[in-house]
């Protein structure tokens, strides 16, 4: 009889679209010419004799409720898993296929036809591996590869809002306007947070990283690639010497405000594709491992999901910004747009026609997975540094937040962030939510995480 109630086990499947498929990740829309490095959907298993835990990473840009729920409907359908047990997120790569549309870039239906199934797919495989198993909790700052991307500037430069026609108080990544900085808004989360997870023989399973760095993006417009979050996992299996079957996984934090481009200091030039993704992947590999040796593990770990759907009003354009928007778009321009201003307008003036067709209110879902002494908490999109922080100082356990997991909501600015603008704040249709939203989404993930639904 086997004396271990706790069961781990992992898997990959590879989800790299064929070439010609739609991109996501851009203002206009590229396709696939070249794969640098194939794509995966990742997944761990947890279980005991009262509960399974299922974490999945993807691959991808961002995926949305619909998709997701129809895959945790085939994982319930064939594993018995309730949904609510269930937390898939996007690593938010930009150099994935596309299964949601994002600004003037349409989903591949193909490829979104397809990837349920795959995603599903990895869950089965892992679940397959399942064999007693123990795991710990880890933490390392890793300040060096996170900036904040919004900036004061000088006065001499005003930040225009394409949706309101008025200026902003800040600019987000600022290219080309380095000398005309002033300082960054906000600070980064500079933890590298990880669970870990190996067999009771020490054979290792996997291990889920969770840093908050928005992504690296160093390739050429056409190329598939799952950015640092895929280097990151396979420089674990290299350093680890571990075999084929441990799955090493990298997991978007609050990282809505945070990139690597030090747009104050001096500018990376020559180097060659996905060069700093490598860097930066195999760096975060190299220090996990340095915490290894520290960690405290867990044989038989309590398992458990809270899981509650909020709803929050939609900032919606007016009568008024509509009829604009309609002015800007009988102009035409759309099929030859640029990246100044003008083009701005009018892809932002789309953006107020197609919000106004959706719901005034939007379902936020919110998920906590209780993993013996640590917690891993879940937003559906993408919160900036501030939030995670402060969910983080309410804590005195090991937790993370993943973040693009569950649903895309899009950006959820902090209230005094929307007042300032920039790129992030831009009313569309991934960035919606009321100014009150981020607030309240963050005060219910707290309450979960100490073990009170509030609904």
């Amino acid at each position: 009889m086997n004396p271990y109630q706790f069961l781990a086990g992992a898997a990959m499947v590879d989800t790299t679209p064929s070439l010609g498929t739609v991109i996501n990740g851009d203002f206009i829309t590229h396709y696939a010419q070249r794969i640098n490095d194939p794509l995966h959907a990742k997944a761990l298993v947890l279980t005991n004799a009262q509960t399974s835990l299922v974490l999945v990473v993807v691959d991808i840009c961002v995926m949305g409720k619909a998709l997701l729920d129809k895959t945790k409907d085939i994982i319930h359908q064939e594993l018995g898993i309730p949904p609510e047990n269930v937390l898939i997120s996007s690593t938010h790569t930009h150099a994935a296929g596309a299964v949601e549309e994002v600004h003037m870039v349409p989903a591949d239906l193909v490829y979104r036809n397809a990837l349920p199934e795959l995603i599903a797919q990895s869950v089965v495989k892992a679940r397959e591996n399942l064999q007693p198993a123990q795991l710990a909790f880890g933490t390392v700052q890793a300040p060096e590869h996170v900036l904040c991307r919004r900036y004061w500037m000088e006065e001499q430069y005003t930040p225009m809002n394409p949706v309101t026609g008025t200026a902003d108080q800040i600019k987000t990544n600022p290219f080309g306007l380095e000398d005309q900085i002033k300082s960054p808004v906000n600070n980064p989360d500079p933890e590298l947070a990880f669970l870990a997870v190996k067999s009771m023989e020490g054979q290792w399973i996997s291990i889920l990283g969770n840093y908050s760095l928005h992504y690296v993006g160093d390739w050429e417009p056409g190329t598939i690639s799952a950015d640092y979050f895929g280097i990151f996992g396979e420089a674990l299996r290299e350093k680890l010497q571990a075999g084929k079957e441990f799955v090493g996984m990298m997991s978007n934090g609050t990282s809505g405000d945070i990139n690597n481009w030090n747009f104050r200091g001096k500018q990376e030039s020559g180097f060659e594709n996905l060069a700093k993704s490598r860097r930066i992947g195999y760096d975060l590999a190299e220090k996990v491992l340095g915490e290894l040796g520290t960690l405290k593990w867990e044989v038989n770990p309590m398992l458990g999901s809270t899981y509650a759907e909020i709803s929050h009003p939609r900032r919606m354009p007016s009568d008024s910004e509509i009829r604009s928007a309609k002015e800007i778009l009988e102009k035409g321009g759309l099929e030859g747009l640029q990246p100044d201003r003008e083009g701005w307008r009018k892809l932002y003036a789309r953006e107020q026609l197609l919000l106004k067709g959706y719901d005034k209110k939007a379902k936020c879902p919110i998920q906590v997975l209780h993993i013996g002494q640590g917690k891993i908490g879940a937003l559906p999109g993408e919160f900036f540094a501030e939030t995670g922080l402060k969910i983080k100082s309410t804590i005195d356990f090991p937790y993370f937040t993943i973040c693009l997991a569950n649903d895309n909501i899009g950006y959820v600015p902090p209230a005094h962030e929307l007042e300032r603008g920039g790129y992030e704040t831009w009313r569309c249709r991934i960035s919606n939510l009321s100014k009150e939203a981020e607030a309240s989404i963050r005060q219910q993930l707290v309450q979960m995480v100490k073990g009170k639904t509030g609904i």
